[in-house]
């Protein structure tokens, strides 16, 4: 029988006493060969950083998602929410911590954006971070006051053609929805006047109130004002239709024919932590997204659950690097 360590039984070179030590031996050696393919984690609390302010979708959906990871692997893992300068603050905490396991990351588009924006960012997207899975997402919403005598994409550029620089558009200045606005501007050839806020709910506050003509917006912050009528929704921005809106066309649809813009969250480690742990955390987080409860709260909010493998979510943020950084580059915008 040959071994583990490929030492055969019955070898004339090994007695008994010696046999029973060498098979002992390579018993444990291959044990701990084996040990290798799994991990013991995590064997405490996970710190899970969240670049953003509390109360928008990347706060609301990891803590749903973290809850239930605590709750399948036994352990807490703690939302540290870390707002502030476009998300660098958190961004470069996490790129600066101890590559273990014990502290994760969770990203937005802004994760990609604010090293176009920022020629000094404190991190590289792609250098200093190991993406774990794509967690969720969902279109941004081209929204209209209702009084705006348009009831499509294609007869809103119409009316900006007709009228260049006349209408508002309200932008989260150097967030992804100011980046998809100044993309679709693009796209359609048109002039738009910006209306620059620092938070994410004035826009949809002043266009409601009828103080500007148009936003894009997340699903889950502005369903409510659909619904209610205050606010109308011309086209989404990812090249499918809504799950939650299948009724919306797509911008794409509408004619610009490569728009194509999602409001994805994922979760990334520091640059350093071990495959295993990846694989485990991927696994784990795959899971806990899929799950019934976490499914459908999330779909009820308007957000679409995914689950990735980390190549997927790489494959992602390598192409959404050099795409915003072109954006930002072609833009007449400001982005402070």
């Amino acid at each position: 029988m040959q071994l583990c360590g490929g030492i055969r039984e019955g070898s004339p070179l090994v007695n008994v006493e010696m046999h029973f030590i060498v098979t002992l031996t390579t018993a444990m050696v291959c044990g701990l060969a084996g040990a290798q393919g799994t991990v013991d984690y995590p064997l405490k609390t996970v710190r899970v950083i969240v670049a953003a302010a509390p109360g928008g979708t990347l706060d609301i959906a990891g803590r749903l998602i973290a809850a239930k990871l605590g709750d399948n692997l036994k352990r807490q893992f703690v939302v540290d929410t870390r707002p502030g300068a476009g998300g660098l603050i958190g961004t470069e905490l996490a790129a600066k911590s101890a590559p273990d396991g014990y502290t994760l990351l969770l990203v937005s588009a802004t994760f990609t954006i604010s090293p176009a924006l920022h020629k000094d960012a404190p991190y590289d997207p792609l250098r200093d971070f190991v993406p774990i899975s794509l967690a969720t997402s969902a279109p941004y919403l081209l929204l209209v006051h209702p009084a705006l005598p348009v009831k499509s994409v294609r007869e809103l550029i119409a009316m900006a053609k007709a009228r260049p620089g006349a209408m508002d558009a309200g932008v989260n200045n150097g967030s992804s929805t100011h980046l998809a606005t100044a993309y679709f501007a693009s796209a359609a050839n048109i002039k738009l006047t910006y209306i620059s806020y620092k938070g994410i709910s004035q826009p949809a506050t002043d266009t409601i109130a009828g103080q500007i003509q148009l936003l894009f917006g997340g699903v889950l912050a502005n369903l409510p004002h659909i619904q209610s009528g205050r606010l109308r929704v011309l086209g989404v921005s990812t090249s499918a239709r809504s799950l939650v809106l299948p009724a919306v066309p797509t911008i794409a649809e509408s004619g610009l024919r490569d728009y194509d813009v999602s409001a994805w969250n994922g979760w990334v480690a520091p640059a350093g932590v071990s495959s295993t742990i990846i694989g485990k955390l991927n696994v784990e987080l795959t899971r806990a997204i899929k799950s019934a409860d976490v499914s459908k709260t999330l779909l009820e909010g308007g957000v679409e659950p995914v689950g990735s493998t980390p190549d997927h979510f790489q494959r992602l943020i390598a192409a959404e690097v050099p795409r915003w950084r072109k954006i930002v580059q072609d833009s007449s915008m400001r982005f402070e």
